[in-house]
C-alpha cells in the first residue's frame, strides 16, 4: 500500500515540477525577463533577457533569420550580411546551381568573390516585435458559441490585426499565431529581405557525412552548415535581387566563439521550431501508433525505393530529386523511431496518468467540473470518429498527392474551372495560362516523368492494396476496370498521353487551351478524382471530428493551468521564434551504454569507406585530417571538435538555428536530435533527450583550411577568452557596439 501512495505521488510529481534545469521549453521571446532569465542566470547565462529580445536596442533577435516561412533557422554572423545554417537547409540552393557538368552537391561550392555569390530561392525575414493580444481577442469571442462560429471570429481578428500591421508596408509580415490550444493569442511582426545569395557549402561528404545511416544518431560527424548573404538595395532597405544591391547591415551580428564546449555548460539556442505536439492527449498517441505513423513509414518507404532506383541510374535525375529525395527520407526516419520512442517510453502510460490527475482534480469541485468536466468525452469522441478517416486521409496526403503528376494537375485545377464557368473571359484565361506556365518552368526543371511515373504507380496501388473500397477515390475502380488492376499498365497509359507530364504537350495545350482537353486529359483526371474524394469525404469526415479535438484541448490545457499555475508552461511550436536552453552533456541511452558528449576527427577517419556514398571522405579532407592541420580550431588536446550534445529542446525548423554560450557568442549550429529521444515532439524525455549541433570550429575549419576561402572567416568576429581573462561582453555589430571582444588568437 505504501508503495502504491509512493508510485502515485511521484506521478503527481513529474506532471507539476517546473521545466528547469533539463532543457525542457520552446520560450516566447518576450516573456523571458519574467519567466526564465532568472533561472537562466543561475545556469550560467552572463546577460539579460533584453540581450536576447529587446525593441528599444540591438539585440540577439536582430541576428537570427527565419528562412523562407520557417522551413529553417539562420544566424548572421558578419556586419555585412554572412548568414549560416545548415547543410541540409542550402540543398535546393545549392542543387538549383548545379548540374552534371558543374556538380555542387559532390564537389561544395565556394564564392572566392562577392560577385560570384548565387541567387537562392527563398527569402529570410527578422522579427520586429511580439504583441500578446490576448485580451483583445478574448473580449471578442462571446461565452457559449459554437467552436465553429469561434473560429470563423479567430479568422476575422487575426486578418485585421495583421492587415494593420503591415498596411502600406511592402517588406512588413505579421503573422497572428493561436498559443496554448485556443486560450492565448499574439502577434509576430517581421522584416523581409528577398535578395538572399549563396556563399558557400561543403561537398555532400561534409555536409551529408553518414547520409540515412547517422542520420538521427549519435555519435555524428557531419559538417552540417551553408552559407549564405543577404543583401538590400542601395538604400539599405530590403529590395529584389539586382545587381546593385549591397550586402545586408544587421542591428548585431553573432560572435564567434574559439573556446568550445565542456560539459555542464550553459547552452542556448534562438529558432523557429515548426510542430510539436506536446499536449497530444492518449487518444492521439494510440491512433497515431497504431494508424498514422505506420501509414506514413510504408507509403514513403515504397516512394523512396522507387525514385532511388532511377536516380542511382542517372546523375542528371540525381541531381534533380537530391532534395526531394533528403527530405522525404528524413522524415520516414523520423517517424520509424518516434514510434519506437513512444513505446519504449510508454508515452501513451504516461499520457494516460495525467488525464486521470487533471480529471480527478477537476471532478473535486462542482465549478470545475461543470466548466471542464466534458473536456474528456469530446477528446475521446473526437478521436474514435477520426479513427475512422485517418488511414485514408493519410494515404490520401503521403501517396495520391506524392505523385508530382497529381499536384501539378491542382495547379491546372482553376483555369480548368474557369474555362467551365466563365469560357468567354478571354483575358482571365490569358492570365490564368500564363501563372501556369510559369510554375510549370520551375516544376521542369527538377521533374522526371519515368521517376514520377514509378512512384505513381506505387502509390496508387498501394492505396488499392490497403484501404477499404469505400475509402478510395473513384480512380481506383476504373483502373481496375480498364488495366484489370495493373497500376504500371495504367500510370504508363496516363505519363504517355497526358498534358501533366510532358513539357511540350503542356505548352502546346496552353497556347490554346480547351475545356474538353483537360475533361479527357488522364491525368486531371486522376487529380480530379483525388480533390474529390478528398474534398466530399475525406476532409469533412475529418473536420467534424477535429471540431469535438479543438474543443477537448482548448478546455484540457485551460485546466492543466489552472490546476499548477506555478508550473512555467511553454505553447507548442507554431514556426514563431522561441528561445531553449540547457546545459552541455552526455548521455546514456541503455544499459551498460554511454555516449560521450563530444566528436573529434578520429570518427571521421574511423568511419571512412570511399565504397559507400554515405561515408566517402574527400581526399583533401583525409590528408588534412590526417596530418593534423587543424590551426587555431583544434581543442587543447590538439583534436579537431566536429560535434556535440546539449540537453536544448527542439525540433523540425529549428535546423540551421544558433548554439550560443552564456556570453552570447556562436559556438555551434543544430542540426539534429536523437534516435533514442525521437518521441520528444509529443513527450520530453529529459534523461535522454539531446541536440546534436556542428561544433563552429568544425565549420570554420572547413571554410578556411579545406576550402581556402579564409576571406569568409577574416570577416567574422572571432573571440577566444586568454587564460585567467574574464568574460567578454556581448558584442554586436559595430553600429551598436557596447563593448569590444576579445581577438582570437592564433
Amino acid at each position: 500500500m505504501k508503495f502504491k501512495k509512493y508510485v502515485a505521488l511521484m506521478a503527481i510529481a513529474v506532471f507539476t515540477i517546473p521545466a528547469s534545469w533539463a532543457g525542457e521549453g520552446m520560450w516566447l521571446l518576450n516573456k523571458l525577463k519574467q519567466v526564465n532569465e532568472s533561472e537562466m542566470r543561475e545556469m550560467g547565462f552572463k546577460l539579460t533577457a533584453d540581450d536576447i529580445y529587446s525593441l528599444n536596442h540591438a539585440s540577439m533577435k536582430d541576428a537570427v533569420a527565419r528562412l523562407g516561412g520557417g522551413f529553417c533557422t539562420g544566424e548572421v554572423v558578419s556586419a555585412d550580411g554572412l548568414m549560416l545554417t545548415n547543410h541540409h537547409c542550402g540543398y535546393d540552393a545549392i542543387q538549383n546551381i548545379s548540374s552534371v557538368e558543374h556538380d555542387y552537391l559532390t564537389d561544395g561550392f565556394w564564392a572566392m568573390t562577392r560577385d560570384q555569390e548565387s541567387p537562392a530561392s527563398f527569402e529570410v525575414s527578422f522579427l520586429q516585435y511580439i504583441t500578446d493580444v490576448t485580451d483583445t481577442v478574448r473580449s471578442a469571442l462571446p461565452e457559449g458559441i459554437s467552436e465553429e462560429a469561434r473560429d470563423s471570429i479567430l479568422e476575422v481578428i487575426g486578418a485585421e490585426l495583421e492587415r494593420k500591421a503591415t498596411e502600406g508596408q511592402p517588406h512588413i509580415l505579421a503573422d497572428f499565431k493561436v498559443m496554448f490550444e485556443g486560450n492565448e493569442f499574439y502577434l509576430f511582426v517581421y522584416k523581409s529581405y528577398p535578395d538572399v545569395r549563396l556563399v558557400g557549402a561543403p561537398p555532400n561528404a561534409i555536409g551529408k557525412f553518414g547520409g540515412d545511416t547517422d542520420n538521427w544518431q549519435w555519435p555524428r560527424h557531419t559538417g552540417d552548415f551553408s552559407m549564405f548573404r543577404i543583401y538590400t538595395g542601395p538604400d539599405g532597405e530590403p529590395a529584389a535581387y539586382a545587381k546593385e544591391n549591397i550586402p545586408f547591415k544587421p542591428k548585431w551580428h553573432f560572435p564567434v566563439s574559439l573556446d568550445g564546449v565542456k560539459k555542464g555548460d550553459f547552452t542556448m539556442i534562438m529558432g523557429f521550431p515548426g510542430s510539436t505536439d506536446r499536449f497530444l492527449n492518449s487518444d492521439g498517441v494510440k491512433l497515431a501508433l497504431d494508424v498514422e505513423q505506420p501509414s506514413r513509414v510504408k507509403i514513403r518507404g515504397a516512394k523512396l525505393e522507387a525514385m532511388k532506383e532511377h536516380m542511382d541510374a542517372d546523375d542528371t535525375t540525381r541531381i534533380k530529386y537530391a532534395s526531394k529525395y533528403a527530405q522525404i527520407a528524413n522524415y520516414w526516419k523520423y517517424f520509424i523511431g518516434q514510434q519506437k520512442g513512444l513505446k519504449a517510453q510508454h508515452v501513451f502510460e504516461k499520457k494516460k496518468a495525467q488525464e486521470e490527475a487533471l480529471m480527478a482534480w477537476v471532478n473535486a469541485d462542482a465549478t470545475r467540473k461543470a466548466k471542464y468536466g466534458g473536456l474528456q468525452a469530446d477528446l475521446s469522441d473526437g478521436y474514435a470518429e477520426r479513427a475512422k478517416y485517418e488511414k485514408a486521409s493519410t494515404y490520401m496526403q503521403e501517396g495520391a498527392f506524392g505523385s508530382e503528376a497529381v499536384i501539378f494537375g491542382f495547379r491546372m485545377y482553376g483555369l480548368m474551372m474557369q474555362l467551365e464557368n466563365d469560357p468567354k473571359n478571354t483575358e482571365r484565361i490569358k492570365a490564368m495560362t500564363d501563372r501556369v506556365k510559369a510554375s510549370a518552368r520551375e516544376f521542369w526543371k527538377d521533374y522526371d516523368p519515368a521517376t514520377d511515373q514509378d512512384v505513381t504507380a506505387a502509390m496508387f496501388n498501394l492505396i488499392k492494396k490497403d484501404l477499404e473500397p469505400s475509402q478510395q477515390p473513384d480512380i481506383i475502380a476504373t483502373v481496375d476496370k480498364k488495366y484489370k488492376g495493373d497500376y504500371n499498365a495504367w500510370a504508363a497509359a496516363m505519363f504517355k498521353t497526358s498534358v501533366l507530364t510532358d513539357s511540350t504537350r503542356l505548352m502546346a495545350f496552353l497556347n490554346n487551351p480547351k475545356l474538353k482537353t483537360l475533361q479527357k486529359d488522364m491525368g486531371m483526371q486522376t487529380m480530379s478524382s483525388c480533390l474529390n474524394f478528398y474534398r466530399g469525404v475525406i476532409g469533412p469526415g475529418v473536420q467534424e471530428a477535429q471540431v469535438k479535438i479543438d474543443k477537448g484541448y482548448r478546455l484540457m490545457v485551460e485546466a492543466m493551468r489552472a490546476k499548477d499555475p506555478q508550473k512555467m508552461w511553454y505553447p507548442n511550436a507554431n514556426s514563431t521564434e522561441r528561445l531553449t536552453y540547457g546545459i552541455a552533456n552526455d548521455y546514456s541511452p541503455a544499459d551498460a551504454v554511454h555516449y560521450d558528449l563530444a566528436t573529434t576527427q578520429l570518427g571521421i577517419l574511423q568511419k571512412e569507406d570511399n565504397t559507400n556514398d554515405e561515408f566517402v571522405v574527400p581526399q583533401r579532407e583525409h590528408d588534412l585530417l590526417i596530418g593534423k592541420d587543424f590551426g587555431r580550431y583544434a581543442n587543447a588536446d590538439g583534436s579537431l571538435p566536429i560535434c556535440f550534445l546539449s540537453e536544448n529542446d527542439i525540433t523540425g525548423g529549428n535546423s540551421g538555428s544558433p548554439v550560443i554560450n552564456g556570453n552570447g557568442e556562436l559556438i555551434g549550429i543544430a542540426f539534429d536530435g536523437n534516435w533514442e529521444a525521437m518521441s520528444g515532439d509529443i513527450s520530453y524525455e529529459p534523461e535522454l533527450q539531446r541536440t546534436i549541433s556542428v561544433d563552429i570550429r568544425y565549420v570554420l575549419w572547413v571554410i578556411d583550411k579545406y576550402a581556402g576561402a579564409t576571406h569568409l572567416v577574416d570577416e567574422m568576429t572571432l573571440v577566444k577568452k586568454a587564460v585567467g581573462e574574464p568574460a567578454p561582453v556581448m558584442a554586436p555589430a559595430p553600429s551598436s557596439s557596447t563593448g569590444k571582444p576579445v581577438k582570437a588568437r592564433n
